[in-house]
C-alpha cells in the first residue's frame, strides 16, 4: 500500500501538477515581467489558426510523418528478421542496436552535423565515387532533419515491433501455406494484421518526440526547417510568451491523446479479430 501511494504521489506532483499549470496557463494573457497573468483569454487558442503558425504545424508534421514512415519501413523487415533468431541470439543483436543510443542524442546529433558538412564523410564518399563533382549540400535541409530523427528514434520502432514478431503464432503462417495463400497473402492477411499493434506502438513512440525533438532541427536543420518542439522552446525562452506556448503543448497533449486513442482501437481490433479466428476453428 505504501509503495501504492508513494507512486501515486511521485505521479501526482511530477506529472499530473506540471499538466494542470501548462493547461491553466494556455488561457492566462502574456506579460513580460510575471510570464502570465490574469485575465483569462482564449487569444492563445485563436492565434493557433494563424497562417504563420499553421504552417510551421504543417512542416512540422510532414517532417515527423516522414520520419516515422522511413523508420516503419526499414524497421519492419530488421525486428522480423531478429525476430527469426533463437532467443540467446536475439539478445545479442538488440543489444549491439541500443549500445550507440547509450551516448547523448546531442552529442549524437553533432556528431551527424560533422558527417554531414561540405567537408564531411558522406560528401567525401560521394566525391571519392564520383556521383557528384562539387560538395552536396546535405546539411541544413529537411532530408538532414528526416535523417537525424530516424537516426535517433529508430530504436523506438523496432522494440515494440520485435514485441509483435514474438507473438505471432507461426502455426497460422503454415497453415495458410497448406491452404495455398503465398508469401504475399500470408505477409498482408495474417503478419500485418497481427503484428498492427507493435505497428501503431512504434510510429506513436516515435512521431511523438519526433515533433519535439527541437535540438535536432537546430542543429541539422537550420531555420527553414522548423519542428513543433523549435515553436514551443521560442515561446517560452526568447518571446518569454508563455500563454501562447503552453497552449502549443495542449494542442501537442490532445494529438498525443488521439494517437493513444489510435493504439488502444488497434489493439482492441486484433483482439476481436483473433477471437472471431478462435470461434470459426472451433
Amino acid at each position: 500500500m505504501a509503495v501504492v501511494l508513494v507512486t501515486l504521489g511521485w505521479l501526482g506532483v511530477f506529472v499530473l501538477a506540471p499538466h494542470i499549470m501548462v493547461v491553466l496557463t494556455s488561457f492566462l494573457s502574456p506579460d513580460p515581467a510575471n510570464l502570465a497573468v490574469w485575465p483569462a483569454t482564449l487569444n492563445s487558442y485563436k492565434r493557433l489558426w494563424d497562417t504563420l503558425y499553421l504552417g510551421v504545424f504543417f512542416d512540422s508534421l510532414y517532417l515527423s510523418l516522414m520520419a516515422t514512415f522511413f523508420c516503419l519501413v526499414t524497421g519492419y523487415p530488421f525486428a522480423y528478421l531478429i525476430s527469426r533468431y533463437r532467443p540467446s541470439v536475439r539478445a545479442i543483436l538488440l543489444f549491439m542496436m541500443v549500445v550507440p543510443f547509450w551516448t547523448n542524442s546531442l552529442i549524437r546529433t553533432y556528431a551527424l552535423k560533422l558527417l554531414m558538412g561540405n567537408k564531411g564523410l558522406f560528401n567525401d564518399v560521394l566525391l571519392a565515387l564520383g556521383i557528384v563533382q562539387e560538395p552536396v549540400q546535405i546539411l541544413y535541409t529537411g532530408f538532414a532533419v528526416i535523417f537525424g530523427l530516424v537516426y535517433i528514434l529508430f530504436p523506438f520502432m523496432v522494440l515494440p515491433l520485435v514485441s509483435s514478431f514474438d507473438k505471432l503464432d507461426r502455426n497460422l503462417l503454415e497453415a495458410a501455406q497448406d491452404l495455398g495463400a503465398n508469401a504475399w497473402q500470408r505477409f498482408w492477411r495474417i503478419i500485418v494484421p497481427l503484428t498492427t499493434p507493435g505497428i501503431v506502438a512504434g510510429c506513436l513512440i516515435v512521431f511523438l518526440p519526433a515533433m519535439g525533438m527541437f535540438y535536432v532541427a537546430d542543429l541539422l536543420g537550420g531555420a527553414k526547417n522548423l519542428l513543433l518542439g523549435n515553436l514551443i522552446k521560442n515561446q517560452f525562452l526568447v518571446v518569454r510568451d508563455w500563454p501562447f506556448g503552453s497552449a502549443l503543448s495542449v494542442s501537442l497533449m490532445v494529438l498525443m491523446t488521439l494517437m493513444i486513442w489510435l493504439y488502444f482501437r488497434a489493439n482492441h481490433y486484433v483482439q476481436r479479430k483473433g477471437g472471431l479466428e478462435d470461434e470459426n476453428l472451433k
